[in-house]
């Protein structure tokens, strides 16, 4: 009889995820679901990264990648964090994977010993925390209130940090809040670190392009270059380019941390996907208009969703400053009873309630780690947005 590993005991399929099957489930019996759960853009991968990959299947580059990745994407990634980032890394510094999530599954896997611990700013994504308990690591939840604008204090890192903290997690524009920090909050956040040099820095990027009125993104391996030889940074081309199913992500750090994330996605995984390399090294390279409209469209959205959600009764919107999610408060519908009956008495019972009478699929804040919250993609379409908005006003007038 099967019995999961006892690393698996403390580890919970992903909130976002298990949200996602139960929706192609109730779609699948024919009920019409508005998705607002996950964070997948809408928009098509650029044509040119297509054709790249085409062309590379064409001239028979389909055999084993190289564990690292190919040297011509290890070459686009390297002139990305040059141009973009004003970071210098070497090829034997920069590794491609299975997208950011193996990035950083690797990266934990590669250096957590059991009992190291690993702070992570909440709400944060769900999976950081996991992926330290797989191995065998505490995740240490510092929390980044509202009132705040969800951004981590200098003050409550300092005191998070241990003799047992291995890594500090950064994941900035954030989800699932849409917070930046700003260059002079990340010096004040580095300053911190340069008092504790035993601590690694995952820096998690990925939002990286998506910012709205004017906000800048910046690398903490840049604003504080002494932190650079200690910090990962994380990236991939999921969010900035629509390219979720190609599954490439890349990473620049230290050799040493490199060369054992490698050994690790060898035992794992080998080599990543040759033609969606080449397509990805298309996008880097190529033009990039093509992320300036998507922002544009994105910052639209975000104004009319939050405009929306600020017109339900019991709930108040914060006005995100990057990323595709808005956190919205539930505060004021806590204790109340749905029209069907539901006492409402957590944010878990919100967005159940909300999807089984309401049809509108959202996730609950508690799974990234700070309620009574939830978090709504606008990564979809316009029509999608307005019709479960309309749909979440509805169900809050409702509540008694």
């Amino acid at each position: 009889m099967f019995e999961p590993a006892e690393r698996l005991k403390s580890v919970k399929i992903s909130a976002s995820a298990a949200m996602t099957r139960k929706v192609r489930e109730m779609r699948a019996q024919g009920v019409k679901i508005v998705g607002l759960s996950s964070g997948e853009p809408d928009f098509a991968s650029p044509r040119h990264a297509i054709e790249a990959a085409y062309k590379a299947a064409l001239a028979g580059d389909t055999k084993y990648p190289p564990q690292d990745g190919t040297r011509a994407l290890k070459e686009a990634v390297q002139r990305k964090f040059k141009r973009e980032n004003g970071l210098d890394y070497a090829l034997d510094e920069i590794m491609i994977s299975n997208g950011s999530k193996q990035i950083m599954f690797g990266a934990t896997l590669a250096s957590v010993n059991p009992g190291d611990e690993v702070i992570i700013p909440a709400p944060g994504w769900i999976s950081y925390a996991d992926q330290v308990r797989v191995a065998g690591g505490v995740p240490v939840s510092v929390s980044c209130p509202e009132n705040n604008h969800f951004k981590l204090r200098p003050a409550d890192l300092d005191a998070a940090i241990t003799p047992r903290t291995k890594w500090v997690v950064l994941n900035f524009p954030n989800n699932p809040t849409g917070a930046i920090c700003s260059r002079a909050e990340m010096k004040a956040l580095a300053e911190v670190l340069l008092k504790h040099p035993q601590v690694l820095v995952m820096a998690d990027e990925i939002y990286e392009h998506l910012t709205y009125d004017g906000k800048e993104f910046c690398s903490i391996a840049e604003v504080e270059p002494r932190l650079k030889e200690r910090t990962l940074t994380v990236n991939g081309a999921s969010k900035a380019y629509a390219m979720t199913g190609w599954r490439i992500g890349y990473a620049g750090g230290p050799k040493a941390m490199i060369a054992a994330m490698i050994n690790m996605q060898g035992q794992a995984t080998g080599g990543v996907s040759t033609v969606g390399q080449a397509a990805v090294a298309a996008a880097l390279d190529g033009p990039q208009d093509i992320i300036a409209s998507h922002v544009a469209d994105y910052q639209n959205r975000r104004d009319l969703v939050v405009g929306w959600l600020r017109e339900a009764k019991g709930i108040t919107c914060h006005l995100p400053e990057g990323a595709f999610y808005v956190f919205p408060n539930i505060a004021g519908c806590i204790g109340k009873t749905t029209k069907g009956g539901r006492r409402i008495e957590t944010d878990t019972d919100f967005v159940m309630a909300l999807l089984e009478e309401r049809q509108v699929a959202t996730v609950q804040g508690a799974a990234y780690g700070m309620s009574p919250y939830f978090r709504i993609s606008y990564a979809t379409d316009l029509e999608s947005l307005r019709e479960g908005c309309k749909r979440i006003r509805e169900f809050c007038a409702d509540l008694t």
